[in-house]
């Protein structure tokens, strides 16, 4: 197979690319952006994006058309997915600092348009994952945004960003809901899996970097303190205790899930996009 639905296949001895070169080079020269300067991350540490009822409208027939194609560029693409979540959510009124934004999602595509997803031959077959949450991000509505990435022998094969539905009070509930969200997907993917001979015999483990949200989940005793936590978001109690779900916590520096919810720094973004597996392909001209 060399392509499918778009997306290029490169097979080699020691293992697969998945890239969308092509489509990405159509992207730009369809939006007259092939010769333009590139960035080195698609959105730059401390950066806002709100609604702009006093902005000046763009036309909002070709802004929809820009995220559209981005969208699609996430499929191989998940260091591409926080900014296109991001801009997605103005598509009814587009101003002209949505579509800034979403040129320097093209602008960084055309620097890394030789980029691809790798996964090795071999190597672990456990389902891990990591979560994050920016809490209160939203600047029009301080919703937070919940991120995941799933991986296998250490390459992403599964990722969302989103705003979550629900105004949430504490940093420990927006993780919360975050991990509800995630189960879901564990869930899923151990189904999967299953139906291709890979049986997750042991607890998938889901890293945090929250320690209430591990606690919250172990200690019955503070069942009280979550009262005001939505009912639909505790069934994550049960995967825990059926042994489906391991959340462990880890540091905020080895938080990979953090690119898919916030802005970094580019050091720590490259670092986390290289964690991943997105690199280029080295024979590609």
């Amino acid at each position: 197979m060399r392509y499918f639905l778009g997306i290029e296949v490169l097979q080699r001895t020691d293992g697969i690319f998945l890239g969308q070169r092509k489509y990405a080079q159509e992207v730009l020269e369809r939006f007259n952006m092939d010769q333009c300067n590139s960035v080195h991350n698609p959105v730059v540490l401390g950066f806002k994006l709100t609604k702009d009822e006093k902005g000046v409208e763009v036309d909002s027939t070709l802004y929809k058309q820009m995220v559209g194609s981005l969208m699609y560029l996430t499929a191989t693409r998940p260091d591409l997915m926080f900014i296109v979540s991001l801009i997605t959510r103005y598509m009814e009124r587009p101003t002209k600092s949505h579509l800034i934004a979403a040129k320097r999602a093209l602008r960084y595509m055309k620097g890394t348009v030789k980029f691809r997803m790798f996964y090795t031959n071999g190597g672990g077959k456990e389902l891990i994952g990591y979560i994050d949450s920016d809490y209160a991000g939203d600047q029009d509505d301080k919703k937070s945004t919940s991120g995941y990435v799933f991986l296998m022998n250490s390459r992403a094969i599964s990722w969302s960003s989103k705003k979550q539905p629900v105004v949430t009070p504490s940093t420990t509930e927006a993780e919360f809901i975050t991990a509800a969200s995630s189960a879901c997907q564990v869930v899923w993917l151990r189904r999967i899996l299953k139906n291709l001979n890979q049986v997750q015999s042991s607890p998938t483990v889901v890293y945090c970097d929250n320690i209430s949200v591990i606690k919250l989940l172990k200690n019955s005793v503070m069942h009280g303190r979550s009262k005001h936590i939505d009912v639909r978001f505790h069934f994550l109690r049960d995967l825990v205790k059926d042994g489906v779900v391991e959340l462990i916590q880890c540091s905020t520096q080895d938080q990979v899930a953090d690119v898919l919810t916030k802005p970094l720094k580019l050091d720590v973004f490259l670092k986390m996009r290289g964690l991943l597996g997105v690199c280029e392909h080295p024979c590609v001209n």
